[in-house]
This record gives C-alpha cells, structure tokens and sequence, in this order.
C-alpha cells in the first residue's frame, strides 16, 4: 500500500472545480489505474485559508492518521498564496517571506521522517482587478509582485534540498490566464485542469507515478532535477 498526500490551502483542496479541483483529478487518474488493486492513497489535505504555517501545525497529525508502516509515501506541497497576501493598512504580508522560507525548510524535515519523496507545486497567478482588494477579506489584497515573489522563494528552497518543483506560475503568466480564474485567485475548472495536466506529466516523467499503473512507489527512484 503507498500514500500520496497532498498538503495546501483553497488551491489544493479544489475550489470551483465540480470535478474536484487538480488533486481531485489526480486522485481520479490514480484510482482509474488501480481499481483492481487498491495499491495506493491519494489523500486532499488542502485547508482554504492555510498558511504555511497552519501546514506546520498539522502536518504530523495528518501524516500520523493515513500512513502506515512499510509504506511508501509521497508527498505534493502547495501553499503560499495566503501567505503573501498583503495587510492593505501596514503593507505587510501575511507571512514574510523570511518566515514563509523558514517554515518550507520545516515542511520539507517533517516529510523527511516519513519519505524522501517531495513535490513542491507553484501558484496560480491572481487576476488583481478582483481582488486588489479582497472582497471577502476587508483590508486585504493579493497582488502577483507578491506572488511571484513567493513562487520564486519555494522554487529556491527547493533546490537548496533537492526537492521537486513544478513551476505552474511561470508557465500560466505567459498566457490569457485570467480566463483561467473565477473570483480573481481561485482557478476555474480550466484553470485546475491545467494545474491537473502539468502535475500528472510532470510525476510520470520523473518516474513518482507511472502512466500505467501505480503500485509500488517504493521502487521507483528519485531523481532530482
């Protein structure tokens, strides 16, 4: 039996998608390969609102009730976008990058008890005409300086520990994207289909999900890129 838990905020967990958001369609795509065998977990642990340091919080609670011994585990990581909204009063993030940076290096020692297997997944760009400010969070804004500043941090802590980064926010700048998004940071059914397209390829390719069948994690090797 292996694991795959997918740790995050609003993103992860789906938001505006009917089919489940990216890791809903992920989850999809893992059971379709395994329905005879039932080889492997795919676990949502995305919380709307997190914070890097609310991941902290409740990493080792979340990790301790799924997984158990002799298995394998791996582990996709998406959070960031609340960390660096912006305080409109004190212009001040949520979380300073000086903190965010911290606690990714802490998410990555705690998934290191239980596998060396990591995934760290950019952000979605926000469309700030809608949330510059927040509607549903007076006295707050998003704004992509900041998301982007933030994307860059977790892409760098990545390679400073020899961790997977998929890089959605590079790719999805470069396009129309705000067709992507529904209330001005939360993808639409579009845009997680995308984020969906991007994150299966990118586990296939780096042999930590095969395009056949997924039943023994354990044997696949990491290679970093």
């Amino acid at each position: 039996m292996d694991n795959i838990f997918a740790f995050g905020d609003s993103l992860t967990y789906g938001a505006w998608d009917e089919e489940g958001g990216w890791v809903g369609r992920l989850r999809k795509y893992i059971d379709e390969k395994n329905l005879d065998e039932s080889s492997c977990f795919l676990y949502n642990l995305g919380i709307s609102g997190n914070t890097s340091q609310d991941l902290i919080s409740r990493f080792e609670k979340e990790v301790e009730a799924r997984a158990g011994n002799n298995e394998e585990n791996l582990f996709i990581v998406s959070v960031g976008v609340n960390d660096c909204m912006l305080n409109n009063e004190t212009s001040l993030n949520n979380v300073s990058i000086e903190n965010y940076t911290e606690n990714l290096q802490k998410i990555i020692k705690l998934a290191n008890n239980y596998s060396k297997k990591i995934v760290f997944v950019g952000f979605f760009p926000v469309d700030e005409s809608k949330v510059n400010p927040i509607p549903w969070k007076l006295g707050f804004s998003y704004e992509n300086k900041y998301v982007e500043k933030y994307n860059h941090a977790m892409k760098s802590v990545a390679k400073e520990n020899s961790v997977y980064f998929i890089d959605i926010y590079k790719e999805v700048a470069k396009l129309d994207y705000k067709k992507f998004i529904t209330d001005g940071v939360h993808p639409n059914s579009t845009g997680h289909k995308f984020i969906f397209e991007k994150v299966k390829s990118f586990l296939i390719k780096n042999k930590l999900i095969s395009s056949e069948k997924i039943s023994d994690l354990g044997k696949l090797g990491v290679k970093i890129k």
